[in-house]
């Protein structure tokens, strides 16, 4: 009888132990591209390496990093540490990014600029 007792009491208690699931990402797909809460264009850019981003300065605030958020998300997403210590969400382990110069959902001004920034489309 004890046993019994005492392995209810273990899977009780391990049923109410909080589940540390994936974040959502906040990020979909739109027209073909993968777009940010706001509708806004998301960019990777050639000069990252994976899971290091090589946009700082003027570069990050030209073109802002995608913040991650406090949980690890699913794959194929993943969470980059940024220089400067914060966080940036990454796809396929590549850093994320919008553009300044998208003023409106579904923007793309910063498709193949310099022929190193790309929409994400896979």
């Amino acid at each position: 009888m004890k046993t019994v007792c005492l392995g209810s009491a273990c899977l009780i208690a391990l049923l109410t132990l909080p589940v540390h699931a994936a974040d959502p990402v906040p990020l979909k797909k739109s027209n073909g591209v993968l777009v940010d809460a706001k509708g806004m264009t998301v960019y990777t850019f050639d000069k990252d390496s994976a899971g290091k981003s090589a946009c700082t300065g003027t570069c990050a605030k030209n073109w802002p990093p995608v913040p991650a958020g406090d949980a690890p998300p699913a794959a194929p997403y993943s969470v980059v540490t940024r220089d400067d210590g914060s966080k940036q969400l990454a796809y396929n382990g590549k850093p994320l990014y919008t553009f300044v110069k998208d003023k409106k959902a579904g923007d793309k001004a910063g498709d193949k600029a310099m022929d190193v920034w790309h929409a994400v489309t896979d």
